[in-house]
Order: structure tokens, then C-alpha cells, then sequence
């Protein structure tokens, strides 16, 4: 008879791993299969090419090993796929047999008033389910889908953190040259207006003329102060994404034109978007969802659980391992859901609405893909365009200030002619400036919006390797 009944469970054993999860399939990306903007096809992937390749710069190299240390919302990243591997690990655990040691005793009155004592020692196995249905398994299947959306996280946050350190440098380094200007504009002004004062009083000059140059001269001041107050807000910026005070040697060296970032081949859509980090994070959230329905559907089916033990029982303690009574107890026990008040059916319904969200939820994280790499390709031509043309603009009206002085010192043309002169350059060259800045920070926008920074992983491998009881 004992004999029977373990042969039954051995049966029931062989059985477990039956799953009732919804056979997986990847949603279509609601995208188009082609990007709305000229995209390069020549040069490494982004998702192959180190973000130390990319960065040529050896301080911004180092500024970006700084804050990959130290910065706060890494850390918290990484700690977050700490907890959910510990989550993992512990469904996992549910299903194998829990093997504890067992001790106890007891004392107890007979009928003849003496008393009796009992001990006993072992090992048991305490209310085993045996996943015949699958839903331990689908569990772990959950739990396992959301340590690897975790690690994905973490490879989104850590892109995130590589293109905001990158962007930020270059801002301080077109602070750098926009302070240059400024204060190299500013002396040029003061200089001017300490001339025009001059003619003023000796009555070769127009008190209009004074004016016109002293407003130059203060809007100058003005751009002075903004700059000023723009980098220090930039190196605040760059403090915080490093997780502490900037290196007591930083310098700013480069400039924006000396700057010079390789182009990434922007590839298909739908190939090149289920690789970004944020997206397989979704992804695997969706996969998560699709193993919950698997439990769901599985608790409306029989749950079969077993407590077992073998050890020796013995009326005398001194006895227990030598002259006690060894033997093996088993008692399984099957739980039929008969009436539950429709507990099990709303669980099926919230765990398929579930699976339905983490659907919406991936395929809006495709789309804010593909939107990002849409927006940094159209800005991309037009930046190119823009720069040139700027730089035109600088060269026809440096020559125009330098024809305007000529002008004004030969009495053709009046001062105030000049005085426009200084001041379109003036906005011209910092317009330049900032344009190469928005180019260079759209490269790096791009980059990241490839998935750049990473050399793609095995991670079906992982994923195959964990999955293996």
C-alpha cells in the first residue's frame, strides 16, 4: 500500500511542469518600417560601439568613469536588480522540496496516572507542492521576467546617464567659448565707448552716438552675466550626474569645433528598436505578465502538496539514535477548488488585463523609440545645413564690420551704421557656437537613442541558463 502511494507521487512528480501560460509571441512594433528622415548606413552600430570609442575626449572619458561610480540613480538601479534576483531566487526555491531537521518532545499522562515520554528527531519536508498544473513554475517564470527587466533598466539608466554627462561637458564647453566672446566683445565695447565719450566731449561726436555705444556696451554686460551664470548652473548639472564635486583639476579644454563625433548607422526600425535597453525592459515586463496568467489559469485546477518525514521516535532521549523505531511518514494532500466566490476567476481576469497593459506598455515604448530617433535624424540634416550657413553669416558680416569701420572713419557713414555691425557679428558668432553645440548634443542624442553604449549581450543565453532549474 506504501508502496503504491509513493508510486503515485513519483507519477504525479513526472507530471509537474505542465504549463498553463499563453504561448509568447512578440507584438508587432506599431512603427514604420522605414525612418521619415535620411539615416546613415555606413560605420559601426551604436549598439556596438563603446561609449569610449564614441567620446573622444579623455577628460570627458574620465568625467564619464566618475559619475558611472558614484552616480545615485545607477546605484539605485542596480540595486534594484539585487531585489529582483533575490525575488527570482526565492520562487525559484518553491519548486524543490524545503529539507529541515526536526526535534521534539513530549510528556503526557497515561490512564494509570504515570507519565509518558516521547522523542523524536529527523528529517521532514514540509508542504511540497508538486507543480502539476505549472503554477510554481509560471511564478518563477514571473519573477525571473522581471530580474531581467531589471538589468535592462539598469542598461537604460546607465545609457541615460552616459548621453546627460557627454551633453553637459559639451555645454560647459560652449559656455567656455560663448564667456570668451563675451568678455572679448565687452572690452571691445568699453573701448569704444571710452572713445565716443571722448569725441562727445570734444564735439566730434553726438551725445546720440554716446548713448548708442554706452547701450552696447551694458547689453554686453548683460550677456556677460548670463553666461556666467549659465556655467555655473551647467557645472552644478555636471556635479550631480557624477555623484559628487567635480575633480579638483577639471579644465575645460576643447572647443565645439574641435569637437568631432562619428556618425551611427541608423539600421531598420524593427530591428534596431527591440535592442535598446528601455524597450527589451518593457518587453520582458510583457513576458512577466503573459507567465501570470499561466498561475492564474493553473489555481483552478487540483494542488497537490506533500509533508513527508523519515526519522526515529524513541520513549527513552537517551536511545533515539540506537534503540529508537526508525520509519518514513508521507502525507500528501489534494485541494480542489469547489467554491471560492469567484476569487480564482478574477484573478484570471486581472492577471490577462495585466498582460494586456504590459502590451500597451511595450508598444509605447517602441514608439517613444522610434520617435526619438526620428526627431534626432530630422534635426540632423538641418543642423548640418544650419551650421553651414551660419558660418557664412559670420564671414559676410565680419567683413561688413570691418567695411563699417572703414566707412565711419572715412565720415561716409554714420556710427550707428557701425554699432549694427558690432552687434549682428556679435549675435551671429554666438549663434554659431550654440549650433555647433545642438549638433554635437543631437550626435550624442542619437547615439543613445540607437542604443549606444553596449555591445549587445548573450542575453537569451542568461536568460536560457537562469531558466534551468
Amino acid at each position: 500500500m506504501f508502496n503504491a502511494r509513493l508510486t503515485a507521487l513519483a507519477a504525479a512528480a513526472l507530471l509537474a511542469g505542465c504549463s498553463m501560460m499563453p504561448t509568447y509571441e512578440r507584438p508587432a512594433a506599431p512603427v514604420a518600417v522605414g525612418w521619415p528622415a535620411a539615416a546613415p548606413t555606413a560605420g559601426t552600430p551604436a549598439t556596438e560601439l563603446q561609449w569610449q570609442a564614441f567620446f573622444p575626449d579623455e577628460r570627458l572619458k574620465q568625467l564619464v568613469a566618475i559619475a558611472l561610480q558614484n552616480n545615485r540613480d545607477l546605484r539605485v538601479a542596480v540595486l534594484n536588480i539585487e531585489q529582483a534576483r533575490g525575488q527570482y531566487d526565492i520562487r525559484r526555491a518553491d519548486r524543490f522540496p524545503t529539507v529541515n531537521a526536526a526535534a521534539a518532545g513530549t510528556r503526557s499522562p497515561t490512564a494509570s496516572g504515570v507519565d509518558v515520554s516521547l522523542y523524536t528527531a529527523g528529517i521532514a519536508v514540509s508542504s511540497w507542492e508538486i507543480d502539476l498544473f505549472g503554477r510554481v513554475a509560471s511564478l518563477s517564470e514571473a519573477a525571473l521576467a522581471q530580474y531581467l527587466a531589471s538589468e535592462e533598466g539598469r542598461k537604460a539608466v546607465q545609457m541615460s546617464l552616459v548621453a546627460n554627462v557627454a551633453n553637459v561637458w559639451l555645454s560647459l564647453v560652449a559656455d567656455d567659448e560663448l564667456l570668451k566672446l563675451t568678455q572679448e566683445t565687452l572690452a571691445t565695447r568699453q573701448e569704444s565707448l571710452r572713445l565716443t565719450r571722448l569725441r562727445f566731449e570734444n564735439g566730434v561726436a553726438s551725445e546720440l552716438d554716446s548713448r548708442q555705444a554706452q547701450s552696447l556696451y551694458e547689453s554686453a554686460r548683460v550677456s556677460l552675466a548670463v553666461q556666467e551664470r549659465q556655467r555655473a548652473l551647467d557645472r552644478n548639472a555636471l556635479a550631480l550626474l557624477l555623484g559628487g564635486p567635480l575633480p579638483a583639476d577639471f579644465l575645460v579644454t576643447a572647443t565645439t569645433d574641435s569637437i568631432s563625433l562619428p556618425d551611427v548607422p541608423a539600421g531598420v526600425p524593427s530591428e534596431v528598436l527591440v535592442r535598446r535597453p528601455d524597450v527589451r525592459q518593457a518587453e520582458q515586463q510583457l513576458i512577466s505578465a503573459n507567465a501570470n496568467i499561466g498561475a492564474a489559469r493553473a489555481a483552478f485546477f487540483p494542488r497537490i502538496t506533500l509533508t513527508a518525514g523519515y526519522g526515529s521516535a524513541s520513549t527513552d532521549l537517551s536511545n533515539l539514535f540506537t534503540g529508537g523505531t526508525w520509519g518514513l511518514t508521507a502525507a500528501p494532500q489534494l485541494l480542489l477548488p469547489i467554491f471560492d466566490a469567484g476569487r480564482n476567476r478574477a484573478g484570471l481576469a486581472s492577471a490577462e488585463a495585466g498582460r494586456d497593459i504590459a502590451v500597451a506598455q511595450y508598444e509605447k515604448a517602441i514608439q517613444s523609440a522610434f520617435r526619438e530617433v526620428a526627431d534626432g535624424l530630422a534635426a540632423r540634416t538641418t543642423l548640418v545645413d544650419q551650421q553651414q550657413a551660419l558660418r557664412n553669416v559670420v564671414e559676410a558680416e565680419s567683413a561688413r564690420l570691418r567695411l563699417s569701420q572703414l566707412r565711419y572713419d572715412g565720415g561716409v557713414s554714420s556710427y550707428l551704421e557701425l554699432l549694427d555691425a558690432q552687434r549682428t557679428l556679435f549675435n551671429a558668432r554666438q549663434l554659431e557656437i550654440q549650433t555647433r553645440l545642438a549638433r554635437l548634443q543631437n550626435q550624442v542624442l542619437l547615439y543613445r537613442a540607437l542604443g549606444g553604449g553596449w555591445e549587445t549581450p548573450s542575453d537569451q543565453q542568461q536568460a536560457v541558463q537562469l531558466r534551468t532549474p
